[in-house]
């Protein structure tokens, strides 16, 4: 596959959440230049649920903010729904994040003065939005948190407090939620309740995801993995399973050392 070659998805904007065409993204100049994302093209559909992955310094972090709107582009496209995001100002991406994105990510980032639901509904309440109710109340049904809402963070476990930063994404009724190693703060226990989470907000509220995940455990919960390596996609898998991610990637590694 080269660099520009597209992903299964490319080109059917109707079906797509989120698309990267030619992306480039390229940090410093001269001998500090650093071509951290080099020609990737790649499709996020709608009510999937998509992990990204790749060795250290692969570009996936870097993709997810790129695609996310919140690191600027060198060369390329990225379109989020119908919005190309090169075309848009300050004013208009921050507000772009605010109704079309949700975030979660390694560090939980509540408010340890807030209650739970406070913290849910914290990015709804400074935009001066009032939430859908019914779609709250299932949100907070299926994070399965009801009866810890008027806790603080400081008396919620660390899955717990991680349920409710998925729950604050998935308030807004976001097109698509971007999650940065979710589960890099959890033990084993709590990160699979999270990740199991994540995949019934796909299945049962028609969310789209995309991880980024150093996890082949975490990344068996997506619909499809997609493998960054130098910047560049080099593989995808459907249906991924733990092991079968874990022997992708340790091919990719003895080809990296070769």
């Amino acid at each position: 596959m080269t660099a520009t070659e597209p992903i299964a998805g490319v080109g059917t904007h109707g079906a797509l959440a989120a698309v990267a065409t030619d992306l480039t993204k390229v940090y410093g100049e001269g001998e500090t230049r650093v071509i951290a994302l080099d020609g990737v093209s790649v499709g996020f559909r709608r009510a999937e649920y998509t992990a990204i992955m790749g060795p250290s310094g692969s570009g996936k972090s870097t993709l997810m903010h790129c695609m996310a709107g919140l690191d600027s582009i060198t060369f390329g496209s990225v379109r989020l729904g119908d919005a190309e995001l090169s075309t848009l100002n300050d004013k208009q991406l921050t507000l772009l994040r605010r109704e079309k994105v949700g975030f979660v990510f390694q560090s939980f980032n509540l408010l340890p003065t807030l209650t739970a639901l406070e913290n849910v509904t914290l990015p709804m309440d400074i935009a001066g939005v009032k939430p859908d109710k019914a779609w709250l109340d299932h949100v907070i049904e299926t994070v399965g948190l009801r009866d810890r809402l008027r806790h603080r963070p400081s008396e919620l476990s660390g899955g717990q407090q991680q349920r409710v930063a998925c729950a604050r994404a998935l308030a807004s009724k976001p097109e698509i939620i971007f999650a940065d190693e979710p589960t890099g703060n959890l033990d084993s226990r709590s990160g699979a309740e999270v990740l199991g989470f994540l995949r019934s907000s796909v299945y049962d509220l028609g969310q789209t995801i995309v991880m980024v995940t150093h996890d082949p455990n975490a990344a068996s919960y997506a619909d499809r993995v997609v493998f960054l390596a130098d910047g560049r996609i080099v593989d995808e898998m459907a249906a991924p399973t733990s092991d079968l991610v874990l022997e992708r990637m340790k091919r990719f590694e003895a080809q990296r050392t070769s």
